[in-house]
């Protein structure tokens, strides 16, 4: 193998490729990327049995060379050391030359580094998937999705399913939803398939999907979905990215969300965000993160938070409207700006069945997103 490659594009599919390594696997093999160079291009290839990634780097693109082939072959280097290299190199080219025992010899403007390469017939190949169950998603969109859902999932292994996003695909809608046992966090947005269309409810790590997350470009690119049997593939231009469908029954949520309020209000949500998050420095010093919210009749809103050693503060917000009965409630600081933070409206609809039951959070308009936080249950 003997090729020049743009520094640029190498690095980018590099740094691509690397998000699928692991730092403790068993199998040295998977600690490296696969090379492969032939006449269309470069694909790197990444695995960690969880999560697989290829990229493809074309030979040509848009009427310019990228990919200057002198001799076909593949090879095994790795993925730590590559990727640290290649950012660092001096020249907007980089020449990759394998000789023998999979010697392979790196060379950019006045830099020669050499590698030991592995042999990359010993690589795990990349699982084949039939097609048939297959949709698109716009890229922001499922950006997006991710993002308001991912900071809910379990971080205790002792519940692996928990530690997932459920995507249910039916009645032309796709919905997300993530649930870490003291908060949920779930969107729903319309899909463009035929009615008939549906999916078996699958679950996909969190930890896969903020890797997704990083990949995904900020535009609207169609990405194609394709769900399998245990494999989840997305296929962005120039990029597969693979990951295993976690086992298990994710637990039924639904019976969490009240389908009536005790008491509702309705507050400006920049204004909501700004005094929590100020409230917020003196809860967190006790490291309970307890904010109250007392409701008050003159239509007022006030938030406090104390600490033992530095003291107290109180904020008056102004709601734009409370109905029901006024309640004083206590939760935890950080859920409920996570909460706030996912939901993409000026103002936010915040309903309450009691001073003990769930909290719900939504857009004013009460569509797409949904996040619940548990209160705390406090002697004062």
């Amino acid at each position: 193998m003997k090729l020049t490659v743009q520094k640029d594009r190498f690095n980018e599919a590099v740094q691509h490729a690397s998000k699928a390594i692991s730092s403790r696997t068993a199998i040295p093999i998977l600690s490296g990327i696969k090379i492969e160079a032939d006449a269309k291009g470069l694909v790197l290839t990444a695995s960690d049995t969880d999560i697989s990634i290829q990229c493809f780097i074309p030979a040509e693109e848009d009427g310019m060379r990228l990919v200057h082939l002198e001799r076909e072959g593949s090879v095994v280097l790795p993925a730590r050391f590559l990727s640290e290299l290649i950012k660092k190199l001096p020249s907007p080219q980089v020449e990759l030359e394998m000789g023998d025992s999979f010697l392979t010899t790196i060379r950019s403007g006045s830099s020669e580094v050499q590698i030991m390469g592995l042999d990359p017939e010993d690589y795990p190949q990349l699982p084949e998937l039939e097609e048939n169950r297959r949709f698109t998603l716009p890229s922001d969109l499922l950006k997006s999705m991710i993002k308001q859902t991912v900071f809910a999932v379990s971080t205790n292994e002792s519940t692996p399913i928990l530690t997932g996003i459920l995507w249910n695909v039916n009645d032309q809608r796709i919905k997300f939803t993530a649930c870490d046992r003291h908060r949920l966090a779930s969107r729903t947005t319309s899909l463009d398939v035929d009615a008939d269309f549906q999916l078996p409810a699958v679950v996909i790590a969190g930890r896969t999907m903020g890797e997704l997350n990083k990949i995904l470009p900020d535009d609207n690119a169609l990405i194609d979905i394709v769900i399998a049997d245990n494999q989840v593939l997305f296929r962005l231009p120039s990029l597969l990215f693979y990951t295993r469908i976690l086992e298990g029954t994710y637990p039924d949520t639904s019976r969490l969300i009240p389908t009536s309020f005790q008491t509702e209000i309705v507050m400006d949500t920049k204004n909501l965000i700004d005094a929590i998050d100020r409230a917020n420095l003196l809860s967190r010093e006790e490291k309970t993160n307890i904010v109250r919210l007392w409701m008050k009749e003159d239509g007022t809103i006030e938030i406090s938070s104390s600490s033992s050693e530095l003291g107290k503060m109180t904020e008056q917000l102004n709601a734009h409207s409370i109905t029901g009965e006024l309640l004083r409630i206590s939760f935890n600081s950080k859920y409920m700006l996570d909460a706030l933070r996912a939901i993409d409206s000026d103002r936010i609809h915040i309903g309450f069945s009691g001073a003990t039951a769930p909290i719900i959070i939504q857009p004013e308009d009460r569509t797409g997103v949904l996040q619940l936080i548990l209160p705390y249950r406090t002697t004062n």
